[in-house]
């Protein structure tokens, strides 16, 4: 079906009727840098971002609180290859864009997804990275699980999901991580959160102490930690304390921005990059899954193709794509599977 729907995107592209419009580019290295992004946002501009930045929550088919595309690390090397530090980071979805993030390094990310949730998810993770120490401290508080003795900043990932595998939810502890949760949000950052996103974050955060790693049946959130790239190594986020720091530091520093938005919508895509090109910033790398084909069944993808030529992209800029190839994990196939695009060359003919 994906292939179908590749072929589909690329006949679209080359016979769009809407005019030969050229995206918005850096021409050369004369143009601002995406230095010129903030390098820390204040707690009332991470809001007002999110905020304004944001459509109303939409419907998706599916909870989607952890990935379940178990080879998303195969085109790690690639991807980095592609890109540029310190560029701009855009995805969709849970957790797999941490691991992304890790990567290539962006100065600044953006998660959208059309569901309120993932943004009320995306919360939850914003003040446990903030909170946590070090990896053991956020997979403990992440799980509602003690920390076990004997792990460090040296454990492999392996080690510390091994490790808290034998170790029992604890409902104190998640009990008093979800009040550090709320508190860290509403206080420390005096972000403005309705009840409607404080009982979402609560939610999401008792699905995780509840069921564990088994959050999502298959692949587990260890099954999705301990999986390696293409050539065998550890590249998860989780994998060393230096890939969680990205993570830690963006979001300390307010540069993970969590936003409601359909990637089809008028709103979302064309605000972050309007925001971008004010700043001198360029799009590194926009995470997909497999959302376009969701968009051709609904008869959105011209609308996200435009969208996505409103931003500013250059020959680096690089899709991720997910495509199902199989039955998936614990089944007979390689499941969903990872590739990557130019998004400059794709969406040049899309029109504005």
């Amino acid at each position: 079906m994906m292939r179908r729907l590749f072929v589909l995107f690329c006949f679209a592209t080359a016979l769009s009727p809407l005019g030969q419009a050229p995206v918005v580019t850096r021409a050369s290295s004369a143009a601002a840098p995406a230095a010129a992004l903030p390098v820390r946002l204040a707690d009332r501009d991470f809001w007002r971002l999110s905020t304004q930045w944001s459509e109303p929550n939409g419907f998706f088919r599916s909870e989607n609180l952890t990935s379940n595309e178990l080879l998303f690390q195969h085109v790690l090397t690639d991807l980095v290859a592609r890109t540029r530090p310190g560029d701009v980071y855009l995805g969709v979805g849970p957790e797999q864009n941490y691991t992304y993030i890790a990567a290539v390094r962006p100065s600044m990310a953006v998660i959208f997804d059309i569901r309120r949730g993932n943004l009320q998810l995306q919360l939850m993770y914003k003040a446990l990275f903030e909170l946590a120490a070090d990896r053991v401290d956020f997979v403990s508080m992440l799980f509602a699980k003690p920390r076990p003795s004997g792990l460090g900043p040296k454990s492999t990932v392996v080690d510390i999901f091994s490790a808290f595998a034998r170790s029992p939810r604890n409902e104190a502890l998640y009990t008093q991580t979800l009040r550090a949760i709320k508190n860290h949000l509403t206080k420390t950052h005096a972000l403005p959160l309705p009840a409607e996103d404080l009982d979402g974050i609560e939610y999401v955060y008792h699905a995780f102490y509840w069921s564990g790693f088994a959050v999502r049946a298959s692949p587990t959130y260890a099954d999705l930690m301990t999986e390696t790239d293409d050539a065998g190594a550890y590249r998860s986020y989780l994998a060393s304390e230096e890939r969680f720091s990205v993570m830690k530091n963006l979001e300390s520093k307010n540069l993970v921005i969590p936003v409601v938005g359909d990637f089809g919508g008028p709103t979302a895509i064309r605000a972050v990059g309007a925001y971008l090109k004010a700043h001198g910033a360029t799009v590194s790398t926009f995470y997909l899954s497999n959302v376009e084909q969701y968009l051709e069944q609904d008869r959105k993808w011209t609308l996200f193709c435009r969208n996505v030529a409103s931003l500013p992209l250059d020959r680096s800029s690089t899709f991720i794509r997910s495509t199902n190839r199989g039955r998936g994990f614990g089944g007979f196939g390689p499941g969903f599977v990872s590739r990557l695009g130019a998004m400059l060359e794709e969406t040049r003919n899309c029109g504005s």
